[in-house]
């Protein structure tokens, strides 16, 4: 079997693997009703009033596709009047859109140099993450867990009221999975912080068109796009649907201290405003 032959067939069994891992996960316990058809018709007003609070965002991890779509997405709504990007190198962003975006270069191995980056932030949304095979398992513990963590640390010192965490569909510490062990335990270890409000996003397989070549995710994506959406719904969910949730959700006033938002949820979440449409 040729080379190129080979990985295609070892992408797939990663594909079919994946998809058999979660049929077999447990639905996570969190919050997984839709809005109320009022709760819905009055996302327009609750942005209106959003935006006159004249509020700062920072962004984790906007140079990965959820951040990348977040960022857009932020900007076209106009939610917050500072918009700040913190990450390990400075992004080319050349639009109009653009321009007012704040940028913050940190070194991560040495967050305590960079406090200064972390405040005065109303709202801040992680969207940082890499893969073992990346990584290594290490590397992989080192930016899901020890950045994660750190990066919150500051955030609540600096005076960041609502936390959003990006996790995934079956985070528990207690797993046997490294990965879904260290999403459940950085979930944890933040909560801790106590922010005035914690909202933890628990999607399944995020289908998007991602920048770097990931063939084995590839294959997972088109697998769980060919499904009936009503079964989809379940594992997998649209990187665009993540991030209007999230920010329908952070526009919502709320006095839950912690929310945890499964992959229901978040379709839910992020789906509400197609229903005012004509």
């Amino acid at each position: 079997m040729s080379r190129p032959a080979a990985l295609s067939a070892a992408a797939a069994g990663v594909a079919a693997l994946v998809a058999a891992w979660l049929l077999l996960q447990p639905e996570d316990v969190g919050q997984g009703a839709g809005l109320s058809m009022a709760e819905t018709e009055a996302l327009p007003k609750l942005r209106e009033d959003f935006r006159m609070q004249n509020k700062s965002v920072f962004i984790l991890g906007a140079s990965g596709e959820t951040g990348r779509v977040l960022l857009k997405e932020i900007l076209e709504q106009g939610l917050f009047s500072k918009v700040t990007l913190i990450g390990r190198r400075r992004l080319t962003l050349d639009e109009e859109a653009y321009k007012n975006v704040n940028q913050e270069v940190v070194d991560f191995e040495k967050l305590d140099d960079y406090a200064s980056a972390f405040q005065g932030h109303d709202v801040g949304f992680c969207c940082l993450g890499t893969t073992r095979k990346k990584a290594g398992a290490e590397g992989f513990v080192r930016v899901d867990h020890d950045y994660v963590l750190k990066s919150a640390e500051l955030a609540k010192s600096g005076g960041c009221k609502h936390f959003n965490l990006l996790s995934s569909k079956g985070a528990d510490k207690s797993s046997n999975f490294l990965y879904l062990q260290v999403k459940g335990e950085v979930e944890a270890r933040v909560e801790e912080l106590k922010f005035d409000r914690y909202s933890i996003f628990r999607p399944g397989v995020l289908l998007c068109d991602r920048q770097e070549s990931r063939p084995g995710e590839w294959l997972v994506r088109k697998f769980f796009g060919s499904l009936p959406e009503s079964w989809a719904q379940g594992q997998s969910v649209p990187v665009t649907t993540v991030v209007r949730a999230m920010l329908n959700n952070v526009v919502r006033p709320s006095d839950r201290k912690k929310e945890l938002l499964d992959n229901k949820a978040i379709h839910h979440l992020g789906k509400a405003d197609d229903s005012l449409k004509p």
